[in-house]
């Protein structure tokens, strides 16, 4: 883990927006605008300020919708490869079935397509390096889901308390994460599967498998429904970045 630089990140996108209808109906949920452009440029460029040249979009609901709001499959001069999915896959799915892209890189950067969040990534990279582990991911002590648990040396040792191990502090997760890649090792061709299992299978082996590291500086939104979204739309910290 000599080289700290992760040159390309996959942005997941392929999901359906349920809680959003009727706004997805006809558009993915990562292309509702935010602040008068697609959600998902926000991660666009968060991405890019830490040094990403390229990206990787799935894609499933509506998917002709991604070419045509990025013709030449390109945002700002960084290439995108879009991945389509046939069948919804879900998290872990999604990260094996781009293996074939992925093969010369060493580690990537998996971005949830539906965050929008100002947090600071640099923290989690060097964070990764230093415990040198499979996985890591970014963390807020606060939110409305507080289901990761990391022990004292910041390694996660539950996940939604399938271990029963609480650790000395219950987490969010922000949906951004850096995985080695060996951690395709863990994830079966074509199985419909989120990646917190194949997580909690890499914490029982090995202890020090997954990281954590806690980001609080920052916005962090989740545009989980409609309500939501009308709101995040009227916030004028978004119409700065």
């Amino acid at each position: 883990m000599k080289n700290k630089q992760i040159n390309t990140a996959f942005i997941l996108g392929a999901g359906l927006g349920k809680r959003l209808r009727p706004l997805t109906e006809n558009t993915p949920k990562p292309l509702l605008e935010i602040g008068g452009r697609p959600m998902i440029t926000y991660a666009m460029e968060h991405l890019r300020a830490v040094g990403v040249k390229r990206l990787i979009v799935n894609t499933h609901h509506c998917a002709e919708k991604y070419t045509e709001a990025f013709p030449g499959n390109n945002w700002k001069g960084i290439p995108i490869t879009f991945r389509h999915e046939p069948v919804l896959l879900d998290t872990a799915g999604g990260i094996k079935n781009i293996e074939d892209l992925i093969a010369g890189e060493e580690r990537i950067i998996v971005y949830n397509g539906d965050i929008v969040t100002s947090l600071p990534l640099e923290p989690l990279i060097e964070k990764h390096f230093a415990l040198k582990t499979t996985v890591t991911l970014a963390l807020r002590s606060a939110g409305p889901l507080l289901n990761v648990n990391i022990d004292q040396d910041g390694f996660v040792c539950d996940l939604r308390h399938l271990l029963k191990n609480n650790g000395v502090k219950k987490c969010l997760f922000a949906g951004i994460y850096i995985v080695e890649n060996s951690f395709l090792e863990w994830l079966e061709a074509g199985k419909i599967e989120s990646v917190i299992l194949p997580l909690v299978k890499m914490i029982r082996e090995d202890p020090h498998s997954v990281g954590g590291v806690i980001i609080d500086d920052g916005f962090w939104y989740d545009v989980g429904t409609v309500e939501e979204y009308k709101r995040l739309n009227e916030e004028s910290v978004l119409r700065k970045t």
